[in-house]
């Protein structure tokens, strides 16, 4: 394997989940299509051709909090 290509694709992949992700979050809270003032999230990562399957849950805030 070929480690310094391998981390190259690495990062472009994880660039482009980062960046569509934290768009179409960002376009249901501001289309306001979120019940409630928090958005519970889950990413779940998996492969075709290996054994992955990996998940990650948060709830975030939508900020609306007046009170602060």
């Amino acid at each position: 394997m070929d480690e310094d290509r391998f981390n190259i694709e690495l990062r472009k992949f994880l660039k482009e989940v980062g960046v569509t992700s934290q768009r179409e979050i960002e376009r249901v809270a501001r289309d306001g299509q979120v019940k409630g003032g928090t958005l519970k999230l889950r990413m779940t990562l998996t492969a075709e051709n290996a054994p992955l399957e990996h998940v990650v849950e948060r709830t975030i805030s939508l900020g609306d909090d007046t009170t602060s």
